[in-house]
């Protein structure tokens, strides 16, 4: 039968006994304390759950404020509760009085469900061995405190042990659930807690996004330049030796700059001290960039207004790359044709705008790569936008960057 099935493949979980198991230890903590508490003595039952009960809950409060509880109350519940998610149930020490408030909760009801559990536990025992021993005796078994008749049924009563060992099969595992949804509300990670690994998560994904664009924006504007460097040189030859000898220059020259964007990034990722300390390109540097895609053969018509020392440190550093981007994609994509650069300051805006004509012979390959993504990217971060299509026969970019950030 189904249900038979289902009670073999229960009990034949280990899961299934760690949880009894962290069942039973918070009943044997209660009977514990019943037994050694001097005040019980001399009292009736009733007086003396009732004594041991508040005389727990004083210990389990005391024991909620120490740090350590809730560290050792989380170990213990991955140990034996075994959740699916072992991060559902939380093993740092309490950090706040919410944490202790919540620690002694959990205790409460760990002691509270455990004692029921080892009630049932108990009594369920005892229960099996009087109705498997019912037949022949003069009276009936008595059965969880009730007394069944002596002479209806009598032979029958041992067919009862194991429906009722089955249900307690049953309402065990149903209370080894509930202990393990109580360790993950009062244990696990509070609402505060997992906004701020939400935001620490995202901040972390924040970062690795932007050293992902540093690393193509640096690697990826060199690489264009050494292969469009190293494939004149090839074409050229013995033929023009000045000229393989400037172009060896520059590959040499970008390829250093390379080495340092890429040993800055990786400081970043270290998180070394030298990091923080750790120069980056800002707009004084778009010269360069000028002369590298000059050396590279493309003709640059550059006006550039502002001076890098106006602006924030951010914005300045943020615009070089973009720049740098910019030229990249020129280079990769209109190898040849003319670069037309215009960087000002207007209505309290910095403005970059490139363009490259779209020519027959070599147009301007619309693309969607992570180039423009990245230069979208780092415009929305400074409150700007960016913009970049066919336009008048070329191919424009436009950027456009707050110069008070956060504005």
């Amino acid at each position: 039968m189904a249900w038979h099935d289902e009670a073999v493949k229960t009990i034949r979980r280990s899961v299934f006994w760690t949880r009894w198991l962290h069942l039973l230890i918070g009943m044997v903590f209660y009977g514990v304390v019943v037994l050694i508490y001097p005040g019980t003595t001399g009292r009736s039952t009733a007086q003396v759950l009732t004594l041991g009960g508040a005389v727990c809950a004083v210990l389990l409060t005391a024991a909620a404020m120490i740090p350590g509880t809730r560290h050792a109350e989380g170990l213990q519940g991955r140990l034996l509760l075994r959740p699916e998610d072992p991060d559902a149930i939380g093993i740092a020490p309490s950090r706040s009085w919410a944490d202790r408030r919540r620690t002694a909760a959990w205790l409460y009801g760990r002691v509270a469900l455990g004692t029921a559990v080892g009630y049932l536990t108990i009594h369920t025992l005892s229960a099996v061995v009087a109705l498997c021993a019912a037949p022949g005796r003069p009276t009936g078994p008595r059965v969880y405190g009730v007394s069944l008749p002596a002479e209806a049924g009598q032979l029958w009563y041992p067919l009862l042990a194991p429906v009722v060992l089955l249900l307690t099969l049953a309402l065990v595992q149903l209370a080894g659930r509930a202990q393990l949804a109580l360790a993950a509300a009062m244990l696990g990670a509070s609402a505060a807690e997992r906004l701020a690994a939400a935001e620490l998560r995202a901040e972390r994904l924040l970062e690795r996004n932007r050293l992902a664009r540093e690393l193509h924006d640096s690697i990826g504007h060199a690489l264009t330049v050494t292969v469009l460097q190293a494939g004149a040189a090839r074409e050229v030859g013995a033929g023009d030796l000045v000229f393989v000898e400037k172009a060896l220059g520059v590959i040499e020259d970008i390829g250093r700059r390379a080495m340092e964007d890429l040993e800055r990034t990786l400081m970043l990722l270290r998180e070394t001290p030298e990091a923080a300390t750790t120069e980056q390109p800002g707009l004084d540097q778009v010269a360069s960039l000028l002369e590298t895609a000059r050396a590279a053969g493309t003709r640059v018509e550059a006006r550039i207004e502002v001076a890098a020392a106006q602006l924030p440190g951010v914005l300045s550093r943020e615009s070089h790359r973009i720049v740098q981007e910019a030229v990249t994609n020129a280079l990769r994509h209109a190898p040849g044709a003319a670069l037309q650069l215009r960087i000002e300051v207007r209505d309290g805006q910095l403005r970059l705008h490139c363009a490259n004509p779209l020519g027959t012979g070599q147009p301007w390959r619309q693309t969607r790569g992570a180039g423009l993504r990245g230069i979208r990217e780092r415009a929305a971060l400074l409150g700007g936008e960016a913009t970049a299509g066919p336009a008048d026969g070329s191919w424009q970019l436009r950027v456009r960057l707050p110069l008070r950030l956060g504005a």
